[in-house]
């Protein structure tokens, strides 16, 4: 991490986006070392992204 980091945060979470929209950014962002992390740390919620992008417009089966 670095500053230039630290202060592209800032500019990211100045609208107060959700947590899940951060981490299913995180999720599209992220090398294949920290992605293994965040699959560890969330299994539901990157269930739930791989469904949402595997689907037309993320609309999953149950909400059509």
């Amino acid at each position: 991490m670095s500053l230039h980091d630290y202060q592209l945060s800032r500019e990211i979470t100045k609208d107060d986006p959700p947590f899940y929209a951060l981490l299913m950014a995180a999720f599209r962002q992220a090398d294949s070392d920290n992605l293994a992390k965040l699959k560890a740390t969330f299994p539901k919620t990157y269930k739930e992204f791989l469904g949402r992008y595997n689907s037309p417009y993320g609309i999953l089966r149950e909400e059509m």
